[in-house]
């Protein structure tokens, strides 16, 4: 398997609990919490160790909750490398109220990061000698948005291709770098287009405008239970999703990048990756609160869209 390394620069402790109810004004009593490392490129790695293969993480950490963010990856096996900064990383909060089986997603911002801070991420990233890059999330305040468009321009002198999960402004300074695949879902792709996405036809005709644009190589839709499209500049490939119970969504972006690239890691053709990659996704809603994908599930699930490809 070929060397995977992802990148946080804005990690967070996940927290999740149960409550019958949610109503303002009153103390509410919830359940004990269950603590997840979490933010982009961990979940990547951790979908990459549940579904049985190796990744090393990089991230940004501080503090206290930085330290039982390591403390978490450790007790998960993950092979990981923490960059200290002076700010304290942060905490998330998923909430799930039993009576109408809802979730609450409460996400804070993060800290800001000095140019050393951020500078030695950058560092610790390509001391590693990854084949793949997976940045993913969002860049915290301190972060030039130019930072992926950087790290994409380096990546592709030196052969590396990076996945790319973001949006915004940080992804608008990447366009003509070199992003070798790009996962948005068809809410991302419709502000990405600057149009309202009509059928599969306009998915097609619009990424391929997109990767002619410099956007990315290849780009994989995620389209919730309908699966994923996968386009490149010639061609176009639908992968449907099997019919799953959905006890959370949570993570299922994440698993899906996660069996991507561990598929293309183990020199999967790109189609049989994405097919993976759907699979995980999959799995991940099957879980509930913020776990992600399990690797019974997921490759249950993809011998399932083998055989309907």
């Amino acid at each position: 398997m070929r060397k995977v390394v992802t990148l946080t620069m804005n990690p967070a402790l996940d927290v999740g609990t149960d409550i019958h109810s949610v109503a303002p004004e009153i103390k509410l009593r919830c359940a004990s919490p269950r603590f997840h490392p979490g933010g982009g490129g961990i979940n990547v790695s951790r979908a990459i160790r549940f579904l049985g293969g190796e990744s090393s993480a990089v991230y940004a950490a501080g503090g206290h909750i930085g330290v039982m963010l390591s403390q978490l990856l450790d007790a998960e096996g993950i092979a990981h490398h923490p960059v200290p900064i002076a700010g304290i990383t942060r905490e998330n909060l998923v909430v799930y109220e039993e009576s109408t089986s809802l979730q609450y997603r409460f996400t804070m911002p993060g800290p800001e990061l000095a140019a050393d801070e951020w500078i030695a991420c950058l560092e610790t990233l390509f001391e590693l000698d990854p084949d793949y890059i997976v940045a993913s999330g969002s860049l915290p305040q301190g972060v030039p948005l130019e930072f992926y468009g950087e790290i994409t321009r380096y990546a592709r002198d030196y052969g590396i291709r990076v996945i790319l999960d973001t949006a915004g402004d940080a992804l608008n300074r990447t366009v003509g770098k070199g992003v070798y695949l790009l996962k948005p879902n068809l809410r991302e792709l419709e502000l990405f287009a600057g149009e309202k996405i009509r059928g599969e036809a306009h998915i097609r005709v619009a990424c391929q405008r997109l990767i002619a644009e410099g956007l990315a190589e290849v780009l994989v839709v995620s389209m919730g239970a309908a699966g994923a499209a996968l386009v490149t500049d010639t061609d176009y490939l639908h992968i449907h999703a099997p019919v799953t119970p959905i006890a959370s969504k949570v993570g299922a972006g994440d698993s899906m990048v996660g069996g991507i690239v561990m598929g293309l890691a183990q020199g999967r053709d790109l189609a049989d990756a994405v097919r993976l990659g759907v699979a995980a996704g999959s799995a991940a809603v099957m879980t509930p609160g913020t776990q992600l994908c399990r690797k019974d599930d997921a490759f249950r699930l993809y011998e399932t869209i083998k055989t309907t490809a």
